[in-house]
């Protein structure tokens, strides 16, 4: 739900950047001795704050690659000082659909609830100000505010999933199903719903063919989010040739 605005906004790279800063959170609550999802939600939410105040002051891209690179050092130093910290190394990086403990359960639930319930409330100014940001601050949105909101919409979908499919592959999961889904459909509602049934069958895809193959989950979840993004793209150039000529403001008007 969330990567639907993520593609709408064209903020790829905030979705690649935030879970990479996150990646320094956890390693700061397996030092503490905190819950991981804890140290996640904290360090995504700090680093999805400090984006949003450094595109205050520059330009988009580069404020992104600052807080990126920032809390990639901040996390390399935290893992340094921590020895008992490698073994949990890999399955967040990559991963580990099967190995969530009961503890991380609850937690879990809890961001999903919020970030549902997030996108929910904020639906309708969100896509005018994600897609139109002029009309909206025309209308007298508070454009940043929203931006503001989505970050941390980003960020704490990031605590949630980087457990799960890992901080190497949370960007194409966010990506890929919502880019097919924006592809197939213009209207918003449509591809909303469309995005998040496609992200689950991913899921319950690359579940299965990890237990097929023996091959590792976080491949299959890249390349199906990889194939429906092209899909999608061939798709909407076949046989919906409007597609790639309609603005985003059409979109938003249906």
């Amino acid at each position: 739900m969330v990567g639907f605005f993520v593609v709408l906004r064209g903020s790829a790279f905030v979705a690649h950047a935030v879970p990479q800063g996150a990646f320094a959170g956890a390693a700061a609550a397996s030092l503490l001795g905190l819950n991981t999802i804890l140290g996640l939600g904290v360090f995504s939410v700090l680093g999805a704050l400090l984006i949003g105040r450094l595109e205050r002051r520059g330009r988009h891209d580069v404020a992104v690659a600052l807080a990126l690179v920032l809390m990639l050092a901040l996390g390399g130093l935290l893992l340094s000082w921590n020895t008992e910290y490698e073994p949990e190394i890999f399955s967040l990086l990559f991963g580990e659909v099967l190995g969530i403990n009961n503890g991380q359960v609850l937690p879990s639930l809890v961001l999903a609830v919020v970030c549902c319930t997030g996108v929910v409330a904020l639906f309708r100014p969100l896509l005018l100000v994600s897609a139109v940001p002029d009309v909206a601050e025309a209308d007298g949105l508070p454009v940043r505010r929203y931006g503001s909101a989505f970050l941390i919409l980003v960020a704490l979908t990031t605590s949630l999933t980087l457990p799960v499919v890992g901080a190497l592959l949370i960007f194409s999961l966010m990506v890929g199903p919502p880019a097919f889904a924006r592809a197939v459909t213009a209207e918003p509602v449509r591809a909303l719903a469309l995005s998040a049934v496609v992200a689950l069958v991913t899921v319950w895809l690359s579940i299965a063919g990890a237990y097929h193959w023996n091959w590792p989950v976080g491949f299959f979840v890249g390349t199906l989010s990889a194939a429906w993004y092209a899909v999608g793209r061939l798709a909407a150039s076949r046989w919906m040739p409007w597609h790639g000529r309609t603005s985003r403001a059409p979109a938003l008007a249906s």
